[in-house]
């Protein structure tokens, strides 16, 4: 097959696939379309290809920081993703300031109280509130600081004052009420976060600022402003993942899933918005886990990710991921990764035997053919003894 890559690239589209197919032939090399396709993009002149490499603004870092704690630094891809998600069930952003001005311990911060006082009385009232709750400070600014984003629930509070945490934790987090205090806002579309979160960690630093550069263009190119939001976050535990990206979107039911993704690239990018935003298919070489799944269940079963770590996981970790119970056993159930696995509870069984009727049915037809053939290959020559032995007895008695 290397043979047939080795082919001139000065030639237009048609002519270059015109060409693979002849040297496929010749080699006896069985290329399909799809294949055809990437092949022939493959050996476009260079002059003529589109790429997104260089594409992002990286000037103001140096070549040492890159290395170092870009996206060309060594322990890319190192590590195994899947699972490195601590489990949760609400996410809820205290848009604040900007990154720049987040201390390395934004939530611990004296001079600037008010996620400190959020932090805390989540904390404390964690026990009064269901499910567990997950909070990061995002990006604010004049006339946004103090606004509260809640996920899954899209719903935003406007203007959360110091004064008022005690009060909004236990009307809206503790007792599941509006806050009465606040204006309340119904979000919609896709949000994504970016860890950029320079002051914790400088590959934050680094990794973040490119991405939503690049997630803005990419956006803005698809003409989905309007559609999909870009927020730069503080520190969601990895930091040897960045770029670190969460995404909240509905799935094809409605449904809104918070999925992370570590390692991420500007390169990555256009998938993020085409592959996991626009059609609801995980990118599993980069996902680390999602909302709402246990830490073991978010695990991806027993296969070789493609970044080239293996995952082993044990049964339970499987059972948990397919969340799989005797209320919907047989009807309809919600995979790890937002997918609906709906089949009847006996489906497995029916379609074993089906296979194996199948395979017997094929089998039997098979011996049934070949008996026939025999029968007609004896009959024909015991018909042709039988003319051999009448010919004979003509001649002799001719003779």
């Amino acid at each position: 097959m290397t043979q047939c890559l080795s082919m001139h690239n000065g030639y237009p589209t048609l002519a270059r696939i015109l060409i693979l197919i002849s040297a496929a032939r010749s080699l006896n090399c069985h290329l399909s379309p799809r294949k055809l396709l990437f092949l022939s993009h493959s050996l476009q002149p260079a002059r003529h290809r589109t790429t997104t490499t260089t594409t992002y603004n990286m000037s103001a870092i140096s070549a040492e920081d890159d290395s170092k704690f870009g996206f060309t630094r060594d322990e890319m891809y190192k590590s195994n993703l899947a699972g490195t998600v601590d489990p949760y069930d609400r996410h809820l952003f205290l848009c604040f300031k900007s990154p720049d001005a987040w201390l390395s311990r934004v939530e611990d911060s004296d001079t600037d109280p008010l996620p400190k006082l959020l932090a805390s009385a989540l904390k404390s009232r964690k026990d009064d509130i269901t499910g567990k709750t997950k909070m990061t400070v995002c990006a604010g600014g004049e006339g946004t600081d103090g606004d509260v984003l809640i996920f899954p629930d899209m719903i935003e509070y406007k203007g959360l004052k110091e004064s008022e945490v005690d009060s909004f934790v236990e009307e809206v987090l503790v007792n599941g009420k509006p806050w009465d205090s606040g204006v309340q806002e119904v979000l919609t579309g896709s949000h994504v976060f970016v860890c950029a979160h320079g002051n914790r960690d400088r590959r934050c630093g680094v990794c973040g600022p490119a991405l939503i550069e690049k997630l803005k263009e990419e956006i803005e190119s698809r003409g989905l402003k309007d559609q999909i939001f870009v927020s730069p976050c503080s520190h969601v535990g990895g930091h040897k993942y960045a770029g670190n990206i969460i995404i909240y979107s509905p799935d094809s039911e409605g449904k809104i899933m918070g999925h992370w993704y570590g390692y991420v690239t500007p390169d990555d990018v256009p998938a993020l918005l085409d592959q996991h935003i626009a059609k609801g298919e995980i990118i599993e070489r980069l996902w680390r886990g999602q909302m709402g799944a246990s830490a073991e269940g978010e695990k991806v079963d027993a296969q070789k990710l493609p970044n080239g770590q293996e995952a082993n996981m044990s049964k339970k970790q499987e059972d948990s991921n397919t969340q799989v119970t005797k209320e919907n056993l047989g009807g309809c159930c919600q995979g790890a990764n937002g997918f609906s696995c709906c089949r009847d509870g006996s489906s497995d069984v029916t379609e074993q035997k089906k296979l194996k009727e199948a395979k017997g049915g094929k089998l039997s037809s098979w011996i049934k053919s070949l008996e026939q053939r025999d029968v007609l290959t004896a009959a024909a020559v015991v018909g042709a003894v039988a003319t051999v032995a009448v010919a004979y007895s003509i001649y002799r008695k001719s003779g």
